[in-house]
């Protein structure tokens, strides 16, 4: 059995009302796959005789592969936030890959699939029927997972040593809250912006701006959502933003609610 993961929930909007109503679980990937995958998300929910949810995420710096009956699809970056509607019973299985893990299976860079998606065909060379028949019909987690792992090892690309040096760097952004700009991230590495952002684009599909700031704003979701920020004001400056102001617009931009709207209704 992979080992498992809390109900963390850093990009996912409004995580009271998910908890209770879906299960969500996270498993660590097997070493070799692990090269390539960051971890692998379940999410089972059965809301037969209950109204829908509409469940809403914030996008990550990653490309995903979803498996879900008759909608099998590899989903690049986002700008927007993800708004999904679960009804009935039903369960969708997720690779997510390592901020730089896709592109070695890619042929060019990740940019080309950010803001959307392409098929299990045109991805990997099978349909998604397939994909979700191997998969989706095994009861357990493990099997599941083994018949992910099965299908990836398969088609495994070379090492590529860029993969563990774009993560360091996202992983910088997403620990170091002081890295407020792109200039920020290069002096840390020594290289210049525009190689940083050349980079990103190669192999992340997003810009180094776009990492930090998605970052920034899920924290502030997460913290407010919890009821654990200072106040408003002091929340934008920990954060980096100009001022409030500046903070209030591009949350509103991203989560569709003020800072203020969000946090009074995730507490109710």
């Amino acid at each position: 059995m992979s080992p498992r993961q809390h109900f963390n929930t850093r990009g996912l909007l409004d995580p009271g009302a998910a908890r209770a109503r879906f299960a969500l679980s996270r498993h660590f990937p097997a070493p070799d796959v692990g090269a390539f995958v960051q971890r692998y998300w379940i999410i089972t929910w059965d809301l037969r005789g209950q109204p829908p949810h509409r469940q809403e995420t914030l996008p990550h710096p990653c490309v995903n592969l979803v498996i879900e009956r008759g909608r099998t699809r590899v989903y690049g970056p986002a700008d927007a936030r993800g708004v999904r509607t679960l009804a009935g019973r039903a369960g969708v299985f997720g690779v997510k890959f390592r901020p730089a893990g896709f592109r070695p299976f890619w042929a060019g860079p990740v940019s080309a699939l950010a803001n959307t998606w392409r098929s299990a065909r045109d991805s990997f060379g099978v349909t998604g029927r397939a994909l979700e028949q191997a998969v989706l019909t095994r009861p357990a987690p493990a099997e599941q997972i083994a018949a992910v792992e099965g299908f990836l090892r398969e088609r495994l690309p070379a090492p590529d040593k860029t993969i563990d040096l774009v993560d360091r760097i996202v992983a910088e952004i997403y620990q170091r809250r002081e890295i407020q700009r792109v200039e920020d991230l290069a002096a840390c590495f020594g290289y210049s912006a525009r190689t940083l952002q050349r980079l990103f684009n190669d192999y992340v599909g997003v810009s180094p701006k776009w990492v930090i700031q998605r970052y920034r704003l899920q924290e502030a979701a997460e913290r407010l959502a919890e009821g654990r920020a200072p106040s408003l004001e002091a929340l934008a400056l920990e954060l980096g933003f100009f001022d409030q102001a500046h903070f209030n617009r591009d949350f509103k931009a991203l989560v569709g609610r003020t800072p203020a709207e969000y946090a009074r209704q995730s507490l109710l």
